[in-house]
């Protein structure tokens, strides 16, 4: 339990916050019981009921860095879809494109390839590195096709990936170390198969443990994150995402990087941050500026041993692609994104702004004694309940605690302030502005202050 809060203190703020909440949602409310007539759980997607209060605020309108609600409450968004839309809600070069591609005569889907693609492809080559680029409609789907091509050039079955990692809504990525062993994650919903048969589970920051994992030559890719975010952020120790590159390649395995949060660090992501080459790359979410859009990357020693497997059935029922994947709609609105969005002034700016947001935290968290801390990667800042940045999954998610979540989103949100519901995270956007990042700055100072002991 987090040194330097007051329970009693923490307890009546979150009633006084949830009556609040109550107070000034009374829309949302109403349309939350009205859409649970016909929506599972009374959301279009599961996750959104995961915001604190009990429903989520119906939201009516999102430009740039604020969200206003059917309640007309209006709020600084620091969630931004949970990194979806990290370029800004409806930013001006992707709408253009949207609206361009969507007026008559301009064609959403054909299953043909426009000029967009290479020039999308070109620019994810510049960023990265790697030379061969496919496209998809999420992370999750990139991640999945990449596990595929992995297992069937290598022959191998099994993946490694770090404990409380998080991949999508990939079937062999739902696992935990429990007493050393890899355990189905708490709560996974139907795998087919326990996913402990294709899956080995390491910490992170273990390089010892990878490649004690890898030593058994059973293993087809080490799948990660540059640094896990989805469990707080957790940041690589020097030298490890070399080193496991480096003993994947020395056990015949491949490697893996999921940039799909880790983008926050800059134009060329973390990989670029930390200097590594996988053999793979996935990535989705904001590269469409919202518009759902992902895509995987190949070096051109990986795309010559799948080019080289004339017996298997890459352009047909192989099972790798999708009739929407690489859509012109989808294509158009990334290449704008990626052009004119996020560049690297605007990246500059971005993660200037996240350090403003972390040494606000930071104060507080000094102000007040609390045992909190506060990791920053790029434009991407989250503060977790427990004195020392964590090393690993495991230590990062002993860190969570719900009652001080509760409070902490509820306050922002009764405040005006959107913090990413599965967590504190805050990110920044080409829109943010400096203002905002007082705002918050002011609020968390205020917020602690309220439940800190005497």
């Amino acid at each position: 339990m987090p040194a330097g809060v007051d329970r009693a203190k923490l307890g009546n703020a979150i009633a006084r916050e949830e009556a609040t909440f109550l107070a000034r949602t009374a829309k949302s409310r109403a349309m939350f019981e009205e859409s649970k007539q016909v929506l599972l759980g009374g959301v279009p997607m599961s996750w959104m009921n995961k915001w604190a209060g009990g429903y989520p605020v119906f939201f009516a309108a999102a430009r740039g860095s604020t969200i206003s609600d059917i309640d007309a409450n209006t709020y600084i968004d620091f969630s931004l879809g949970d990194t979806g839309a990290m370029a800004g809600h409806s930013p001006a070069a992707t709408a253009s494109a949207v609206a361009e591609r969507t007026r008559g005569g301009g064609g959403i889907t054909t299953m043909l390839p426009n000029e967009d693609a290479a020039a999308v492809g070109r620019n994810l080559r510049e960023r990265f590195g790697l030379e061969y680029w496919q496209f998809t409609l999420s992370a999750t789907d990139a991640n999945r096709f990449a596990l595929r091509l992995a297992r069937q050039v290598t022959g191998r079955k099994k993946i490694l990936v770090f404990s409380w990692c998080y991949h999508g809504t990939v079937d062999e990525t739902f696992v935990t170390l429990v007493d050393g062993q890899t355990r189905s994650r708490a709560g996974n919903v139907g795998p087919a198969v326990d996913p402990s048969l294709t899956t080995v589970a390491v910490e992170f920051n273990d390089i010892e443990g990878v490649r004690k994992a890898l030593a058994t030559g059973e293993i087809a890719a080490v799948l990660t994150e540059p640094a896990l975010t989805n469990i707080g952020i957790v940041l690589p120790d020097e030298g490890f995402l070399a080193g496991v590159g480096e003993a994947a390649r020395e056990a015949g395995a491949l490697y893996i990087l999921d940039e799909t949060h880790t983008f926050s660090a800059g134009w060329g992501g973390a990989s670029t941050l930390y200097g590594v080459r996988p053999d793979m790359l996935t990535i989705g979410k904001s590269l469409g500026g919202g518009v759902p859009f992902g895509a995987y990357g190949l070096s051109a020693e990986m795309a010559g041993r799948v080019g080289s497997q004339a017996d298997v059935d890459y352009v047909d029922t192989g099972g790798i692609g999708g009739t929407l994947a690489g859509n012109a709609l989808s294509l158009g609105a990334a290449r704008a994104t990626l052009e004119e969005v996020f560049t690297k002034e605007n990246f500059s700016r971005m993660i200037e702004l996240a350090t403003r947001f972390r040494t606000g935290v930071e104060a507080g968290i000094e102000r007040y004694s609390l045992s909190w801390s506060v990791a920053q990667l790029g434009a991407r800042v989250e503060y977790r309940f427990r004195a020392r940045q964590a090393r690993n999954g495991g230590e990062s998610a002993a860190g969570a605690d719900d009652e001080l979540d509760t409070y902490l989103h509820l306050f922002m949100l009764n405040r005006g302030v959107l913090m990413t519901p599965f967590h504190n995270m805050a990110l920044m956007s080409p829109e943010t502005t400096q203002e905002q990042v007082d705002t918050h700055t002011a609020l968390f100072d205020e917020a602690c202050r309220t439940i800190a002991a005497d």
